[in-house]
Parts: structure tokens; sequence; C-alpha cells
């Protein structure tokens, strides 16, 4: 325990975490190996993983199938440049989106991450208006308590305000924000849809495109939204002429209830983006899906090309491991898990809607969320779901979970009753 200790020593006065001040205020929990849906730590304690890895671990961990996907590509080849050359891995990780994604989207744009993929659906999106001959349209109308990644676009198209991205505001483009959608299915009233009709109306002339995650925004509130709410926007954006870039990262390959999102409103929009679940954690990659008449404004513009190329592009063994995680989840009756997961967090959450300290308990296929009336200011909480055996991240005012599929109703039954523990705790 010595050696974990200086390795932890090293590791707070030296390693940046994510959103987390150097030196670390305390110590992060040392890993040193994960089975299923279990993280195990130095000490040998298990925690039951809650959170899926920042949603991306559908299958668990240490996946036989993956694991073996990853060492057969690797006694071929690890990686090549995308420039000039290609490979059948890619190849056939594109046949399966556009296979899996409804058509129009034919044409793919891989990425390095998620963050990318947005970046690279918003200069589709300028440069495409550019080829049309509308090289004024270079803005972007979302809504509020959004989230697209940290990367400077990608910023800028975040919730200004309550986002994690305010010190950035002065240097980051100026986009149009509209109100954050009512949650629930069936408001009171539609007035969400006239501000943002009212805003998308006035500035349609330098509105490239709009950008939402569908149903569910996601780490700028954990909010979830009525799918006819997206069907207004989809109509709106035809009648303005301008395009609808749906951010699919986090509600991608089933977590919701259908393979993406937009499937419950009957949306296709003209650029998607994918990441996160797309390797089932094992690599970092992503995706930008789009259609012809798009590439065709793409090729119109003045260099002719799409102007992105990250180095890994198109990685052999992240798209190795995508192609085996995409076989993976289509061959099993997934949307029965989810369903079963989506029931069973709804009967085991509600109950915390009677704490004093609860605001609000909403769930949406893999996604369960309990709102605090107050953000929670120490790290005592967490300490608490780690002792109780379980690894969920709180943040703000918002405990949630996104576990692994293959997750057991035994195990997610140990999550919910630690979460309401705790919570019953801390009233």
């Amino acid at each position: 325990m010595e050696k974990i200790s200086q390795l932890l020593d090293f590791d707070r006065e030296h390693i940046w975490h994510p959103y987390a001040p150097l030196p670390g205020k305390n110590n992060s929990l040392p890993v040193i190996g994960t089975e299923g849906v279990e993280i195990i730590l130095a000490d040998g304690r298990r925690l039951i993983d809650g959170m899926a890895s920042w949603w991306s671990v559908i299958h668990g961990y240490n996946h036989p199938v993956l694991n073996k996907a990853l060492i057969e590509q690797t006694e071929k080849f690890a990686h090549v440049m995308f420039g000039g050359l290609t490979h059948e891995p890619a190849i056939t990780l594109v046949k399966k989106l556009i296979d899996i994604t409804p058509q129009p989207l034919d044409k793919v744009f891989l990425t390095d991450s998620g963050s990318i993929a947005v970046e690279v659906a918003l200069k589709m999106a300028i440069q495409y208006q550019a080829g049309i001959g509308k090289p004024e349209k270079q803005k972007f109308l979302t809504v509020k308590n959004g989230y697209h990644g940290d990367t400077f676009g990608a910023m800028s198209v975040c919730d200004p305000v309550n986002g994690m991205h305010s010190l950035f505001s002065k240097v980051l483009p100026q986009q149009y924000f509209a109100p954050a959608p009512h949650q629930g299915e069936h408001p009171e009233n539609e007035d969400d849809i006239e501000q943002f009709a009212e805003l998308l109306e006035q500035n349609q002339d330098s509105i490239a495109a709009v950008i939402l995650e569908p149903i569910v925004q996601n780490a700028g509130g954990m909010r979830i939204y009525r799918a006819s709410y997206l069907k207004a926007i989809e109509t709106l954006c035809k009648q303005h002429n301008v395009l609808l870039i749906l951010d699919e990262i986090a509600t991608g390959f089933g977590r919701t209830g259908t393979l993406f999102a937009a499937e419950q409103a009957g949306v296709i929009p003209d650029i998607l983006c994918v990441g996160k679940t797309l390797t089932a954690g094992y690599m970092t990659l992503g995706a930008t899906l789009t259609t012809q008449k798009i590439a065709d404004g793409i090729s119109a513009s003045e260099s002719g090309a799409l102007m992105h190329g990250p180095t890994y592009m198109g990685n052999p063994l992240a798209c190795a491991v995508a192609n085996a995680s995409i076989d993976l989840l289509l061959s099993q009756p997934w949307k029965n898990t989810i369903a079963n997961i989506e029931k069973q967090l709804t009967q085991e959450l509600e109950p915390c809607r009677n704490l004093a300290n609860v605001k609000d308990v909403r769930i949406k296929g893999g996604i369960g969320i309990v709102e605090l009336h107050q953000p929670i200011v120490d790290n005592d909480i967490q300490n608490q779901f780690v002792d109780a055996g379980i690894w969920i991240r709180p943040f703000s005012n918002l405990v949630y979970v996104m576990p692994p599929y293959i997750i057991t109703s035994e195990q997610l039954n140990h999550i919910t009753q630690a979460i309401y523990s705790v919570l019953v705790r801390d009233c």
C-alpha cells in the first residue's frame, strides 16, 4: 500500500482530473481492475458502476468479444493515417452506421471524440451554407441547459450562464440561445416553441444550423423533454431553411429506449453526432453523419473539401472495437433490457420523491435522475456512495445513474437502495 500512497501523492500534485483543481482536494480512487459492471480498487473493494464510465461502457468491462476484436486488429496493424489511405475496419464501421441510422444519412466523417464530432458538425453546416451561396450564415441557434463538449466550437453552443464554460464567454463565438424546453411529456403550454420560433425567424439570415440534444439534455441538467418539441423544431428548421444538427453522443445506441433518441419524435436531422458508446468505452472515437445534399454543398464551397483531419481519424483499433460493439448490441434483446432497467429505476427511485431534500425524480430508458433542492457542496455524499459499494458521480444538485446494459436486477437494486439510504441520511 506504500507504493499506492506514493502514486496517489504524485497524482494529486501533478495530474489534472476532469473539472478538478490542481493540486487535488482529495485523492482519486486507485483502480487495479474491472470486471463486468464492477470497478476493483487497490484496497480490494469492488464498486458497482452506475455511471458506465461516463455513459460509455454499455457491455460492461473486460468483455471477451470486445477484447478479442482489439487483439485481432492489433496483430494486423494498430494505426495508419487516414489521409490517402483506408482500411476495412473503417469501411465496415461506416457501413454499419449508415445501416442503423435513418436515411438519407449516408456520408460519414470519423472523428477522434464526441466533442470533435460536434466541431465537425458545426464546420459542415457553415461550409454547406457557404457552398450554396450563403456565407453570411455562420451562427448557431440552440437552447439553454444544453451541453455539447469542451472544445471551443462545442463550448459556444453549451449553456452560456449555467454551463461550465462561462470563463471563456468573451472569446467564444456568440450564438443564439432559446429558453430550454419544458420538461415532461404534457406541459401546460407551448410557449417554449413560440420563443424558439421567434428567435429563429428574427435571425434566420445569419443562422447556419440549430443544434440540440434530442429528448434528454444531459450534462446541462439531466432534463427530459417531450418528443413533440423536437418535432416542432424540425418543422421550423425546414420552414426557415436552417439545418438541424442532433447531438446523440450521450443518447445514442439504445440509452433512451430507442436506438437513437430522435426516433421517438420521428425526426431525421441533417447532421448527426455520435460518440461515447460507439466503442463501448474501449477507445476514443466519434462520428458525424450527414446527407448527400450537405456533402454536395460542402463540395461546392471554396475549398471543396471538409476542412478537418485529425491525426487519429479512423483509427483501426477504435473502428474494430466499434464494429464488435455494434454487432454485440444488435445481437441481443437490448430493447427489452432497457425497458426492464427503466421499469426498475422507476419503481425503486420513486420513493426518493418523498424525501425532504429531493425536488424531482425522473426516468428515461436507462437513465435515472434524482434532483435535489440544493447543490451538493462537498465530497461527503460521494464518499458515502463509495462506502455503500457503488460508483456514481453526482454533480450540482443531481444524483443520477446510467448503468451498463448488462447490469443485473440485483446490482441495480443495490445502487438504487444505496441512493435512497444516503439521501435519507442527508435530509
